[in-house]
C-alpha cells in the first residue's frame, strides 16, 4: 500500500509500515530521462542484413482444391463419434471451409440433417477424388423422421460444405477434387 506525504516541500511516495526509509533529496528523473533514451535508441537501430533464408512457411492444414480452383480449409472427422456428430448444432460454416468424412471401407454411406441447422451440399466421392455423387442445398431436417441423402453407389469420402457453393465451385458428377494435409 502506498501513500503520499509531504517532506521538506517535496512530494514524494513512502511505502507504509517503513517509517525507517526517508525520502531521497537526489532527482533520478535525468538518470531514468538518459536510460530511456539509450533503450530507444537502441531498439530503433536498424536490423544488420543477413545472407540466412527466410523461414519456410509451415505447412497449411487439410484443404481441398475445388474444380473452380478455390482451396477450402478442411475439418476431418474421422472417428465414428466425429462423424456422428458431423455439422449438427452449427448455426453457420465460416467461407470457404467444409467438413470431409473420410472412410476407411469404400463402402454405401448415406446421410441425414438431423440437428442440422444450415443448408448443405454434400459430395461423394471415390478414391481418386472423382464425384460421384452431389445433394445441393440439401436442407436441414425440421421434424422425424429425417429422410437420407446419398447415392446407392460406394464412396470413400463425403465433402460438405455451404449450400449453394457446389455449383458456384463448378463441384459436378464427374469432377474431380484434389486435397491436401489430409493424412
Amino acid at each position: 500500500m502506498r501513500k503520499k506525504s509531504n517532506v521538506k516541500g517535496r512530494t514524494s511516495r513512502v511505502i507504509s509500515g517503513s517509517p525507517d526509509l526517508q525520502p531521497s533529496t537526489f532527482d533520478l528523473r535525468p538518470t531514468i530521462a538518459g536510460a530511456i533514451l539509450l533503450l530507444l535508441a537502441a531498439c530503433g537501430a536498424a536490423p544488420k542484413s543477413s545472407n540466412t533464408p527466410a523461414a519456410t512457411p509451415a505447412p497449411a492444414g487439410p484443404r481441398v482444391v475445388l474444380p473452380s480452383g478455390r482451396t477450402y480449409n478442411l475439418e476431418v472427422v474421422r472417428t465414428p463419434e466425429e462423424q456422428a456428430q458431423g455439422l449438427m448444432f452449427r448455426e453457420s460454416l465460416p467461407e470457404k471451409t467444409g467438413m470431409l468424412f473420410p472412410f476407411t471401407d469404400k463402402g454405401v454411406h448415406h446421410f441425414w440433417m438431423k440437428n442440422t441447422m444450415i443448408p448443405l451440399d454434400m459430395v461423394w466421392m471415390d478414391a481418386e477424388g472423382k464425384v460421384i455423387f452431389v445433394s445441393a442445398d440439401t436442407p436441414p431436417c425440421k421434424a422425424d423422421p429425417c429422410p437420407s441423402y446419398g447415392p446407392d453407389a460406394p464412396a470413400v469420402s463425403v465433402l460438405e460444405i455451404a449450400g449453394g457453393m457446389a455449383k458456384k465451385e463448378k463441384v459436378t458428377v464427374g469432377s474431380s477434387i484434389k486435397f491436401l494435409n489430409v493424412n
